[in-house]
């Protein structure tokens, strides 16, 4: 049995003692190095400190009480190291008390370690000693790993590859030394054969050491709010631990009767204090400011602030509040405030009561602000801060007076903050005074100001998008209108032509049955047109069906008048699908137009065709014809005609209504040889019941013969 413990002390000696070696060697040498200056010095110090716990555990063993006295200078000299370079760079003036506090506490527990070390100087008189020493081992090992990955973390991502090297063995040595406590305070007796081993696990880490010398370079350094806010949470919490170990194991050591009851109300009442406390909202908020006002150069992660305000007004959601009540929230989650109202202008030139969030004891008039305060605002776009004109109104007069008096009157009123968008006012937002009442500074004034012109574009584009869905309504009306109105003109056409044919033709009965029949046809047609011009008529077409395309050509024939001569030619077997009340609409627009452009007594020939796996009917004409730019630029725009008198919407409406069933409408022309328009529409193949005759009455105007 005596053989392996003299081996293991063997192990222990030699590998603790060329660990010590090492180290020192790694000192003198960046001792000799003329670079880096204080943080040189610093990592020299570090190496000489774990050269130094390294030569009394090979002399006197780990367990010795020097060697724990070495240990804590070891830790010291290490967490310095990794301050130093938490603090390097510019920002690190500011930062320094923070930095400070977030290590202090840890180093703190390492001289709580000390004490209790040297207390009852061997472990083995007083075995609660021993346990509360090995705890506190364990939450230095702990709380310098936390560090260790916060510090790698706040690293700039370009200056990770000079730190990696340092942070991969400082958080090897403590996790080894944490596995050793962790055993050791479980087995309530010291292990021998790991702490052997740690000379060899040092032994190892000095290349990884000596690499990481030769890359100390001028580390960048930043720290993040996230980093800092886990780092004090986590050594609070630790802080927290520590606290109520020490004070049970204090009350253990003291003695007495009633040391369980004892120990039972301190953790009782830590433990109800921390309930008491960490759930209170004035409590966290007092936190935030006192962290934010010591702890950083600057209030606001702005990052952070700015993906949340994003998130609030563009990305809404499904169940998310309407824009004017997103944008004061927008505005409030900045400071925090609980509620908040938004003011918008007046027809007067005013302010008037519009949308809130959160703050239903406001009580606030429907006129909410005159003309001079909401001038006031659009013209300098200040931040208003409420209490300093409450308190010191004579210093502040030109704001104070224009500053409507419920507002003033209002105390959870807190600041007023103006929507300008460009050099126009689209609101104001009023914010509800926070938990913990606090001073605007010049970062709150700015992050409000940049916050406003934000939301104020936001509002001014919604107010922009409904202008223009407001003239798109109004445009569709006119645009109904317009075809409206030529479709009457073609109807008074007609009816004009009945009333002066009913001169000569008025005794006869064909003449006045076709007439009353005319009559409630034109009549049909104009109930037709005016519901057309009502909003809620949406002009859907029927679903297309085949239909025989020469006998619809035909009927449109038929029914115009004598005067005009339309010849209808082609097959009879072509069938398109189409909706047959919509495509004799569109012919009789293009047979209109070709019978006004012919010269009188020319025919009008409609020719039916297939070409190419379509069904088509052609309106031709030798009238004047149209010049290549007039039917490029000029054919199919609204409200532009080459006839006197003319509406300019038959062609384009004709094009619009045979691109609604599918179709297309071609036109080729020539000045002074006529035009050619061609419906070409999907050809029916599938057997189906045709529409022969769509229903075009035969109108008495062709009496006119």
């Amino acid at each position: 049995m005596t053989a392996p413990v003299d081996t293991i002390q063997a192990i222990g000696l030699w590998s603790h003692g060329t660990a010590a070696i090492l180290f020192v060697l790694l000192a003198l040498w960046q001792m000799a190095s003329g670079r880096g200056g204080v943080q040189r010095r610093l990592l020299a110090l570090a190496f000489g400190l774990t050269a130094l716990w390294a030569a009394v555990v090979a002399w006197g063993g780990g367990e010795a009480l020097a060697a724990r006295f070495a240990e804590c200078g070891r830790n010291i000299g290490w967490l310095g190291v990794m301050l130093a370079l938490l603090t390097r760079g510019g920002e690190g003036d500011r930062r320094r008390p923070a930095t400070l506090a977030l290590y202090a506490v840890l180093m703190s527990v390492i001289v709580a370690q000390a004490a209790v070390e040297v207390a009852p100087g061997d472990y083995a008189e007083v075995p609660a000693y021993m346990l509360a020493a090995l705890m506190l081992r364990m939450t230095v090992a702990i709380g310098a790993l936390v560090l260790v990955h916060n510090l790698y973390t706040a690293a700039a991502p370009d200056a990770r590859w000079g730190i990696r090297l340092p942070m991969l063995c400082l958080a090897a040595m403590w996790a080894y030394d944490l596995n050793i406590f962790t055993v050791a305070y479980l087995g309530h007796s010291w292990p021998t054969e790991l702490v052997a081993v740690r000379g060899v696990v040092m032994t190892l880490l000095v290349p990884l050491f000596a690499m990481a010398g030769w890359r100390n370079l001028k580390w960048k350094m930043r720290v993040s709010r996230a980093v800092a806010f886990q780092s004090l949470s986590l050594v609070a919490i630790g802080g927290y631990l520590i606290f109520m170990v020490i004070a049970a194991q204090a009350v253990q050591m003291l003695g007495g009767g009633s040391v369980g009851l004892a120990q039972i109300t301190v953790v009782a009442g830590l433990t109800a204090a921390a309930i008491a406390l960490l759930p209170s909202v004035r409590l966290r908020a007092w936190l935030r400011v006192k962290i934010a006002k010591h702890f950083f150069q600057h209030r606001y992660d702005y990052r952070v602030e700015w993906m949340r305000f994003t998130e609030t007004l563009g990305v809404p959601g499904e169940d998310a509040a309407p824009l004017d009540v997103r944008v004061v929230q927008a505005i409030a989650d900045i400071t925090e405030s609980p509620g908040g109202l938004l003011l918008l202008p007046a027809d007067d030139g005013g302010l008037s009561t519009g949308s809130r969030w959160n703050w239903a004891t406001l009580n606030a008039p429907a006129v909410a602000a005159g003309h001079a305060f909401a001038q006031a605002c659009a013209e300098t776009g200040r931040i208003v801060e409420l209490d300093s004109l409450r308190r010191d109104p004579a210093g502040n007069r030109e704001e104070a007076a224009v500053l409507p008096d419920w507002l003033l009157a209002e105390a959870s009123a807190w600041v007023a903050v103006p929507l300008v968008h460009i050099d126009r006012l689209v609101g104001v937002v009023v914010l509800e005074r926070p938990v913990l009442n606090r001073v605007l500074d010049w970062e709150d004034f700015d992050l409000l100001r940049i916050a406003g012109r934000q939301v104020a574009s936001y509002l001014a584009e919604a107010r922009g998008q409904e202008a223009l869905s407001e003239a798109r309504r109004f445009d569709e009306f006119n645009r109904r209108f317009a075809f409206v109105v030529h479709d009457i003109k073609n109807l008074v056409s007609q009816l004009s032509l009945v009333s002066r044919n009913a001169q000569r033709h008025a005794d006869n009965p064909e003449f006045r049955a076709d007439m009353i029949a005319t009559l409630q046809d034109s009549v049909s047609k104009m109930n037709e047109l005016l519901a057309r011009l009502s909003q809620h008529h949406k002009g859907k077409a029927e679903e297309p069906r085949p239909v025989a395309l020469r006998a619809l050509a035909e009927d449109v024939a038929a029914a115009r008048p004598a005067t005009s001569k339309v010849q209808v030619v082609g097959r009879q077997d072509i069938v398109a699908r189409a909706d047959p009340a919509r495509l004799v609409q569109a012919l009789g627009h293009l047979v209109q137009n070709a019978v006004d452009a012919s010269p009188r007594g020319t025919p009008v020939q409609l020719r039916v065709v297939e070409r190419n796996g379509e069904a088509a009917i052609e309106v031709i004409d030798q009238g004047v014809g149209m010049s290549p730019d007039f039917v490029r630029t000029r054919l199919f725009k609204p409200f532009a005609s080459t006839k006197e008198g003319g509406f300019g919407v038959g062609a384009f409406e004709a094009r619009s209504i045979v691109a609604g069933m599918g179709g297309r409408l071609e036109v080729e022309s020539r000045e002074g040889a006529g035009t050619r328009f061609a419906i070409v529409l999907p050809i029916a193949h599938a057997a189906a019941p045709l529409l022969a005759r769509p229903g075009a009455s035969r109108t008495p105007d062709r009496i006119s013969a």
